[in-house]
């Protein structure tokens, strides 16, 4: 078996506080004397459920305490590059972090200030890592829709100058997706992709609302859409990619079990499956950790893995340089072998 973390991949799935190493929690956390629960210390990774509303909760809370350890700007610095060292030794040729500004907005000098700052953290990381990088903008669900509008102008702003795609977060259980649609077309105009998450929490009804408010270009998660045939044929025609997190999947109570993630029933409907992490920082598995836990839990083999690295790539914001180099550098990794002819 060929290593899971050597071969090239894109990451379209990593949001911007779960991007943290946890070392870096710890430590900014003892810096400023601020006191982490032991979820996030002795008793980490956490263990999650978001069966209900109570999971949830607790699921924001941990996130919420990560973000408040970011405090300046070598903080943010630091993540970013951080983020980008450890895609990079995972085997991604490109990354995509995603961020709501909103919630660093008040520490930053407000929203444009940070998303500055990001986007100029990523241009650093990548130059100083080689990875290829881009920032997806997203607001949050849980907020009022007229804050997503702000956001969605914002990120238009930076279109084709860092930002690459807009997107919809937090507990989809929340809200009403049509009335988010508004935020979508300012995006769209914007010449922004459309990315909301969806599919996850909620099954194939919430799917057919994202799919007809929000237009999808990719799903955050979309696993459920196995659940009925029909819509999965539609997002598979559509070309919509699914950015599917199995370890997340299954820490957040969707599925009991790795065995009982549908990445194969996905990509056998004709479905473009790109494997992503979440958070990290929360879930303990980063993203070469997807792919090898698909190796060992449904018995994926190396050109199956190769087929999910290869539509990371077609479902991505990459140039189409990269994008290229992504697929010969798969098809050596497929062909490298040892002295004795076996894969290495």
């Amino acid at each position: 078996m060929r290593s899971v973390t050597e071969l090239p991949k894109a990451h379209l799935h990593l949001h911007f506080t779960g991007s943290m190493r946890h070392g870096t929690l710890v430590e900014l956390a003892e810096r400023d004397g601020i006191r982490l629960p032991p979820a996030l210390v002795e008793d980490w990774p956490p263990k999650l459920s978001a069966d209900d509303e109570k999971g949830w909760f607790r699921f924001q809370r941990l996130y919420d305490v990560a973000r408040s350890v970011l405090r300046t700007e070598e903080d943010i610095r630091r993540l970013v590059l951080e983020a980008a060292e450890d895609d990079a030794a995972d085997g991604s040729l490109w990354t995509e972090i995603q961020v709501d500004p909103s919630g660093y907005a008040a520490r930053f000098g407000g929203i444009t200030a940070f998303t500055d700052l990001v986007i100029d953290a990523v241009r650093d990381a990548s130059a100083r890592t080689g990875l290829g990088m881009a920032v997806v903008v997203a607001a949050n669900r849980t907020r009022h829709p007229l804050d997503a509008r702000t956001l969605a102008r914002l990120a238009g702003q930076y279109a084709g100058r860092g930002v690459v795609g807009f997107g919809l977060s937090n507990d989809e259980r929340r809200g009403t997706t049509a009335e988010f649609a508004p935020a979508f077309r300012i995006a769209e105009r914007a010449g922004l992709r459309s990315m909301p998450h969806g599919g996850e929490l909620r099954g194939p009804a919430h799917i057919e609302q994202c799919l007809h408010h929000l237009h999808p270009d990719r799903l955050g998660h979309g696993v459920r859409s196995v659940e009925d045939p029909a819509l999965l044929d539609r997002v598979v025609e559509q070309g919509i990619t699914l950015e599917v997190c199995p370890v997340s999947n299954v820490s957040l109570g969707v599925y009991r079990t790795i065995d009982e993630v549908p990445v194969r029933d996905l990509v056998a409907a004709g479905a473009t499956v790109a494997l992503g992490s979440d958070d990290p920082l929360l879930f303990g598995s980063r993203l070469a950790g997807q792919y090898a836990i698909l190796r060992a839990a449904q018995n994926f083999t190396d050109d199956e893995l190769a087929r999910l690295a290869s539509s990371s790539f077609a479902g991505s914001c990459a140039p189409d340089d990269v994008r290229a180099a992504g697929e010969r550098a798969i098809a050596e990794w497929l062909t490298d072998a040892d002295d004795d002819g076996m894969p290495t």
